[in-house]
């Protein structure tokens, strides 16, 4: 996973304005107690930046993996939007 693929794969899971939030407030356990942001600032991997918010937010594991990637118009997700 890409830096923008997990910016697209929260701003998709929270919203826009809510992601911002969690990824600069939320401080997570799995990270040595540091926030996404700072995480990734430190050069973690954004995938496991990825995984270890949707474990503190509690994201189904249907909605972790795949996502992140601008979809092709007409295309259609497991949440039916296209």
């Amino acid at each position: 996973m890409r830096l923008s693929e997990f910016q697209i794969a929260v701003e998709e899971e929270f919203g826009p304005g809510y992601a911002g939030v969690l990824v600069n407030d939320l401080v997570l356990a799995t990270l040595d107690g540091r926030t996404a942001r700072e995480a990734l600032a430190d050069g973690v991997d954004p995938r496991s930046v990825w995984l270890a918010l949707c474990d503190a937010a509690d994201v189904p594991p249907a909605r972790r993996h795949g996502v992140g990637r601008r979809r092709q118009p007409g295309s259609h997700d497991a949440r039916g939007a296209g």
